[in-house]
């Protein structure tokens, strides 16, 4: 984990350090600040126009598939987080398969309450006489 975490930080930093040469060629029209600004910005306006899509195409019948990655997303970047504390406080391991076992955890009891939904609603239409898809 310690060394994942370690590639990931060291190719932001070349990231960072490649886009600051480039602005200081032209003796340094933006600051730092601006710079994250600017670039946090349209990774974050990329990142929309690619998933605002899908969410709409989503939401039409697949309510609980949003639900389902927004929680995942919460839980990855708390996994993360609580990994990145205990290798910095020394209270524990950072290692990455905590963050698996973790998410694995989720996974397996989303699976028994996707199937056990399933069921339920499946009892539900026929008891109803309901056609509708959910």
């Amino acid at each position: 984990m310690a060394r994942l975490l370690d590639l990931f930080v060291r190719g932001i930093a070349r990231i960072h350090d490649t886009i600051l040469r480039l602005n200081d060629s032209g003796s340094q029209i933006l600051t730092d600040k601006q710079l994250h600004f600017i670039v946090m910005g349209l990774a974050g306006m990329a990142l929309l126009l690619v998933i605002y899509p899908l969410f709409i195409l989503l939401s039409r019948n697949h309510v609980l598939v949003i639900a389902w990655i927004y929680v995942f997303t919460v839980l990855v970047m708390l996994s993360f987080a609580i990994e990145i504390g205990q290798g910095l406080s020394g209270t524990g391991n950072m290692e990455m398969r905590d963050v698996i076992s973790g998410l694995a955890g989720f996974m397996f009891l989303f699976i028994i309450f996707a199937a056990v939904r399933g069921v339920f609603l499946l009892l539900w239409r026929l008891i109803a006489g309901d056609s509708r898809r959910d």
